[in-house]
């Protein structure tokens, strides 16, 4: 990683090739056959690609690299439960929408400033992560952060208030 960091191309390829294979066999150790194991691998590379600045060559690379994999694989876990809770919202709810349940969204998104209502969108129905939705919404991750804390404050309140 040192060398790579010092613009030798044909250690960084080298690493790039070595590390697919590590955070595969991790992956597979620690979660077993997963249908995303490709696709958290090579999103862990492109994590790796935009922080490796951050590698300090006087330590050891192994933590560094498995607290990025980490937060990747609970990134996709989330995102494939926040799928499989969508898909199966949408096979239980009746083909017709249910106009009182959509009117109660409406009416909580619609109390929502649009930037609030952006952010909560994207991250709690979409299941975007917040750097995915900061990136969307063109803000820093603090300000998507910010944003959906303070949108579910106001919908919490909404609803414990039965204003609807």
């Amino acid at each position: 990683m040192s060398q790579a960091q010092r613009g030798d191309e044909d250690s960084y390829a080298r690493l790039l090739t070595e590390l697919a294979e590590m955070i595969k066999a991790y992956l597979l150790n620690r979660f077993g056959r997963l249908e995303m194991l490709d696709d958290c691998v090579q999103e862990s590379l492109i994590a790796i690609h935009q922080a490796r600045h951050t590698y300090d060559p006087g330590r050891s690379i192994r933590p560094w690299l498995f607290a990025i994999v980490r937060h990747k694989m609970i990134d996709m876990l989330r995102r494939q439960r926040s799928e499989q809770l969508l898909a199966g919202y949408r096979q239980e709810s009746p083909s017709e929408p249910d106009p009182l349940l959509e009117s109660n969204i409406g009416v909580l998104l619609g109390a929502l400033s649009s930037d609030h209502r952006e952010a909560v969108l994207l991250t709690k129905y979409w299941g975007f992560s917040v750097r995915e939705s900061a990136d969307r919404l063109g803000v820093s991750e603090g300000v998507v952060k910010v944003r959906v804390h303070r949108g579910i404050r106001k919908i919490r309140t909404l609803l414990e208030s039965e204003s609807l």
